[in-house]
């Protein structure tokens, strides 16, 4: 490691230091005045469109609106991920989480020991580093170790004098769980809000795909002035940086980790998902730093995946090798990337949803590797808002229109294409435009490249993860020689496509010595629906299969092809055999897909919930008929 320029022998005497476990010096090396001090202040759950500086006339959040006053605001900025551990992964190691295993939320898959988390880097370098103090971070690791201070509590104030210092402020009042009715009574006794909302739920004019229910509307003005909250916390936070004097030395960060808040928003890659708020301040002493003047509006594309790398050259500190984003600020900052890259896959209890896709802030492209799936994720969390229970009485009671079902209903499209500018809820889907194909083919080429340089590790079943866990990394199994990638990645698509020449791809596959060559044939026979009688013959082979995911992909491929009843009793007897607690849950998704779960006895359900606790969300999920697919 070593930092640059005017700070390369400050910060290689402050590393020697710190290796040889002399604390103390890296105050004497440096000085506040020598390096900015850096503040990320960030909030959960809320899309840029609740900002008031990002058009939102009904918003009132005055402090971020006079923090993009000073600074510049990114209007086109995205967490690669719709989800909170997953985005905070990718940005502590600054890799895309699903170039790692670990694109699937509130997992803990280990990673390679050479992967080294942004602070450990930025401590090295002698900045006094603090979190307050979310982590999830969403693999195998000791979340707060990465921090000199990480806690409620934490505090930049608490660093050693002349110590410069990076900080995230993390505020939780707008999370989701921010409207479950409870919680936001919470919130108005404590006066965070008011009695009754500010504005009348009469004046919202919702987005077309959410049903016009009383609930959604009241969810709606209730949150605008939770997102005032929040916004007043952040003002608390910056009067309290300016108080001391440190203003003029610190360059700002506002973010929100994700989208949010209401239905078809966190969990889903579209813009409602993962487009952001992002803003960054610059004082005047470091404005020389900053990609443009205070008060701009820039329309570079940014992501997630940019940040470390950005807060590294904006420190002077030399950009590891391992950091797979790119600097738009600071001495080291170079031109974007054309597309920003985009991921889902398992959230919370269900793990159907296997989604790539790209954006350039002015369209956005979705490929859905599980094309038999519906675009809805059936999680019971959200549902505590009464918005989202409102939606789904609707939806049991056949009132939902076209729009507002759509994602509800199977099979979804294998691509999407969106001119997100004209079309802000993406409900338009291009694909078949004639005058789109060029950038259709781009962008298509965009994800599938993305995919191959960092080695996804989706294509991989998550339920062979544990297995692999045991004895490396899902990325290095991923990137090991003998690794078919491009084979894989081809049998995928083929699965999802069909076409001339799927049927042999699967075929071949099924009978490939690789297992997960083996599942994603096995899968492209459910996706494909209707398969020869030979098929039928090679997937009862795979119920014997070595592999338990190659095991439950035949089994719902043999029940969606006309073999019922083996189909079933393949689950049946994974769940009773399994001591996997994600091979468990991957078979209670599939019963759940197929809508058989009630047909599975309740001692079976049982032995599978003490597997592991997602297990047993989906047991208690069997008796709530609105999470029904």
């Amino acid at each position: 490691m070593q930092v640059r320029r005017e700070f390369q022998c400050t910060g290689l005497v402050v590393a020697v230091l710190c290796l040889c476990g002399i604390k103390g010096f890296a105050v004497a090396a440096s000085n506040d005045e020598d390096r900015p001090n850096i503040l990320w202040v960030t909030s959960e759950d809320n899309s840029y469109h609740w900002i008031g500086c990002y058009g939102n006339e009904d918003a009132s959040t005055p402090n971020i609106d006079q923090l993009a006053a000073e600074g510049i605001r990114y209007q086109y900025a995205y967490s690669n991920a719709a989800v909170c551990a997953v985005a905070r992964n990718t940005l502590i190691l600054g890799r895309y989480a699903c170039g790692t295993g670990n694109q699937n939320m509130r997992s803990r898959y280990p990673v390679p020991e050479s992967f080294r988390t942004y602070p450990s880097f930025l401590r090295e370098a002698g900045y006094y580093c603090v979190n307050r103090s979310k982590t999830d971070y969403n693999f195998k690791t000791d979340d707060k170790s990465h921090w000199d201070e990480c806690s409620p509590q934490a505090h930049w104030k608490n660093r050693a004098a002349g110590q410069p210092f990076f900080a995230v402020f993390n505020t939780t009042i707008s999370h989701e769980s921010s409207l479950f009715p409870a919680k936001t009574e919470s919130y108005r006794k404590q006066g965070m809000i008011p009695q009754t909302p500010s504005r009348d739920p009469a004046s919202v004019e919702l987005p077309p795909h959410y049903p016009d229910t009383p609930e959604i509307r009241q969810d709606w003005v209730t949150y605008m002035d939770i997102v005032t909250a929040m916004d007043q916390q952040i003002g608390d936070w910056l009067q309290e940086l300016e108080e001391a004097g440190l203003k003029d030395n610190t360059i700002i960060f506002y973010y929100s980790d994700h989208g949010g808040i209401l239905p078809r928003a966190k969990r889903y890659i579209n813009d409602t998902g993962n487009h952001v708020p992002l803003i960054v301040s610059f004082p005047k002493k470091w404005q020389h730093l900053a990609p443009a003047a205070a008060g701009t509006v820039h329309e570079r594309p940014v992501a997630f995946i940019d940040l470390p790398p950005t807060v590294f050259s904006l420190a002077g500190v030399e950009i590891p090798k391992q950091f797979q984003g790119r600097a738009f600020a600071g001495e080291a900052a170079t031109d974007n990337e054309p597309f920003v890259f985009l991921f889902g896959q398992r959230f919370d209890a269900r793990m159907l949803r296997f989604v790539r896709g790209v954006t350039d802030g002015e369209y956005r492209y979705i490929r859905n590797f599980h094309p038999h799936r519906h675009r809805g994720i059936y999680t019971g969390y959200p549902h505590g808002q009464q918005g989202w229970q409102s939606l789904l009485r609707l939806k049991k009671a056949g009132k939902l229109n076209d729009v507002q079902l759509a994602y509800w209903e199977k099979p979804q499209p294998v691509e999407e294409l969106y001119h997100t500018a004209a079309d802000p809820w993406e409900l338009n889907n291009l694909v078949d435009d004639p005058q789109q194909q060029q950038r259709l083919t781009r962008m298509r080429e965009a994800t599938l490249n993305k995919m191959r340089e960092i080695g996804d590790t989706g294509l991989v079943p998550e339920s062979m993860y544990e297995g692999i866990s045991k004895n490396g990394t899902v990325y290095d199994y991923v990137h090991a020689a003998d690794f078919p990638y491009e084979a894989v990645l081809q049998t995928a698509l083929a699965a999802g496509d069909g076409g001339d020449g799927a049927a042999q791809a699967l075929r071949a596959a099924m009978q490939h010595e690789h297992p997960v060559m083996r599942y994603w044939g096995a899968t492209g026979c459910t996706i494909q629906g209707k398969v020869a009688p030979e098929f039928k013959k090679l997937l009862g082979s795979l119920l014997e299969d070595s592999s338990p995911a190659v095991r439950v992909a035949a089994a719902e491929a043999l029940y969606v092809t006309g073999e019922q009843q083996t189909g079933f009793e393949g689950l049946l007897q994974i769940l009773k055999e399994t001591d996997d607690p994600v091979v468990a849950l991957e078979a209670l998704n599939v019963t759940q897909a197929l809508g058989v779960m009630n047909d599975v006895p309740r001692a079976v359900w049982s032995k599978a919930c003490k597997v592991g606790d997602y297990s047993e969300r989906m047991a208690n999920d069997q008796d709530d008929p609105n999470l029904q697919p």
